[in-house]
């Protein structure tokens, strides 16, 4: 009988802990005036949580937060990542989202043919992201749109961009076409990477693939204009005109003054321009020269070719280029 008693009184006074946590009370309440970021560090504990709740002003009792956690709580394990807090949320809201929300996640993108120095810059550039970050070899980094946690480290996120862009290679090497004129991945990031700096157009990509490749299989200079312009400025924009005495330079990446390929990347690659070297457009021509409208004109023959240069050289006299 004592023992029922007991059991009677120990439920009762439960019900009026669950009774005064629903109704704010000794237990506290909720006090967000406007939608508030708030971070939830990894490994947090739910006593962690509740204290740095009342710390930051968002809750009025961290003690009253756990007693609801354990009255009422679902008891899934609380997510590391930034949520949002909002006016509308009360205490059993903010466990909820704590337990089963969505993180907010931000994103930053690499552009194709955003060299790796440019890369580290834009890293770096976002505030939300902590700590250093190494400069990566030039075409170890794959384009894309990618999302990270606020507090999450520059390095982890670079890391994961390399981490694609050697699954992305690995997987595309196996599809190569047997027309490529390249004999490895190592040599498919570099002429990708000149194919990425001499056009804009995406639908030149193939296009431009094919006219390098030709000259690759016969051993002409490729004669880009970019890889001069890259061991003077990493691959920042020159600002000017290139010079003669650095078109003449034969440095290890000048292929106008060299065969073959240079010896690295000097971007980092899409993954549409390295497709374009593993499958280039089957084409008889070997020149190229900008056409006025962002695109090129090509041509088999020199002859051709010198055609098309004068043509270009006049657009430009008449438009004062």
């Amino acid at each position: 009988m004592k023992r029922t008693g007991c059991l009677i009184a120990a439920i009762v006074a439960l019900s009026l802990a669950a009774a005064a946590v629903f109704a704010g009370g000794m237990f506290g309440s909720a006090s967000v005036q406007e939608e508030t970021p708030f971070v939830i560090p990894a490994g947090s504990s739910l006593t962690a949580v509740a204290r740095k709740l009342e710390s930051e002003g968002h809750i009025t009792s961290a003690d009253g937060f756990l007693l609801r956690a354990k009255l009422v709580g679902s008891g899934d394990p609380i997510q590391a990542g930034e949520f949002a807090l909002t006016p509308q949320m009360d205490q059993s809201d903010m466990l909820v989202a704590f337990q089963n929300g969505d993180v907010i996640r931000r994103y930053v993108t690499i552009p194709e043919g955003m060299p790796s120095v440019l890369v580290v810059e834009r890293l770096m550039a976002e505030e939300l992201l902590t700590g250093e970050v190494t400069l990566p070899e030039e075409g170890s980094v794959l384009p894309d749109t990618y999302d990270f946690e606020r507090g999450e480290s520059r390095q982890a996120l670079l890391d994961r961009m390399q981490a694609a862009m050697a699954a992305y290679l690995e997987q595309a090497w196996e599809t190569r076409s047997p027309d490529t004129a390249v004999d490895s991945i190592e040599e498919a990031v570099i002429l990708a990477s000149i194919v990425e700096k001499e056009t804009g157009l995406p639908e030149e990509r193939g296009m431009v693939a094919g006219v390098m490749s030709n000259r690759l299989r016969i051993g002409m200079q490729l004669g880009a204009d970019a890889t001069t312009i890259y061991p003077i400025t990493k691959g920042k924009p020159l600002g000017r005109e290139i010079r003669v005495f650095e078109l003449r330079d034969p440095n290890p990446y000048n292929t106008r003054a060299i065969a073959g390929l240079p010896i690295g990347p000097i971007t980092n690659p899409g993954r549409e321009a390295i497709a374009a070297v593993l499958d280039p457009v089957e084409t008889d021509a070997f020149y190229y020269v900008a056409d006025g409208s962002g695109g090129h004109v090509f041509a088999r023959t020199l002859e051709e070719h010198n055609a098309n240069v004068r043509k270009w050289r006049e657009f430009r006299r008449e438009n004062g280029i």
